[in-house]
């Protein structure tokens, strides 16, 4: 099994074999939570609009996730685990936009199968891609709004990649450097309505759950549906 870590949009455009899209903060680890409150499918979209038009022609769906990092106008969530924790989604459906990890779905046209990356489920990841026994894994990283990589989205592809080839990793090192580095801005005080602090705690909440989340497709739509593993 050949295991490669690649980066940002050009990463998701060039990924092949099994693809892991990760985001960690947040979109990945929301939908891991929407799906433990529920959520029986959800579908990730490129841009808001999307998102709107579906709610428009169905208005059952729950549209979660952000935009510029804020809930965008009319959208019942932004893409925060901290918002959904307390909320019965059960027999819902969800769209969910974000600047990082949908963008990464939606491109990774290359992928022979896709599924999401998170903290919250790597062990579940780690054992889903152990049961498949691809040739070759694609572990992308999509960083902040497909810019530039973070440490958060980097450290998660090398735990996989540790975890798949045998190695150990210091999970609680790497979680204070985030917490020093790209996390740092879950602490500052003018962020505490749309990125709480407890989402920092919430998306490195490691092996939460025992799940993964793979894409499939209805029509021309993509969906992520919930495979217990």
């Amino acid at each position: 099994m050949e295991v490669q870590i690649l980066q940002l949009l050009e990463g998701a455009k060039n990924a092949t074999g099994l693809v892991v899209i990760i985001d960690v903060f947040r979109a990945f680890s929301t939908a891991c939570y929407a799906f433990s409150k529920g959520i029986e499918r959800i579908y990730p979209v490129s841009e808001v609009d999307n998102a709107l038009k579906m709610k428009e022609a169905d208005h059952s769906l729950i549209l979660i996730g952000e935009q510029d990092e804020l809930k965008p106008e009319g959208f019942d969530f932004g893409n925060s685990p901290t918002h959904i924790l307390h909320t019965d989604f059960s027999g819902r459906r969800m769209v969910h936009r974000t600047s990082s990890g949908t963008q990464g779905i939606v491109n990774a046209t290359k992928a022979h199968q896709i599924i999401t990356g998170s903290f919250t489920n790597a062990s579940a990841i780690v054992k889903y891609i152990w049961k498949n026994n691809p040739g070759n894994v694609s572990l992308v990283c999509m960083g902040y709004a497909c810019e530039y990589p973070t440490d958060e989205d980097t450290f998660c592809a090398e735990y996989l990649k540790n975890e798949l080839e045998g190695k150990g990793t210091d999970f609680e090192t790497m979680k204070q450097v985030i917490r020093n580095g790209s996390g740092a801005r879950f602490f500052s005080a003018e962020s505490q309505g749309w990125a709480p602090s407890s989402d920092f705690d919430l998306c490195l909440d490691l092996n939460r759950f025992n799940f993964v989340l793979k894409i499939e497709k209805e029509g021309d739509k993509l969906y992520l549906r919930k495979i217990e593993v």
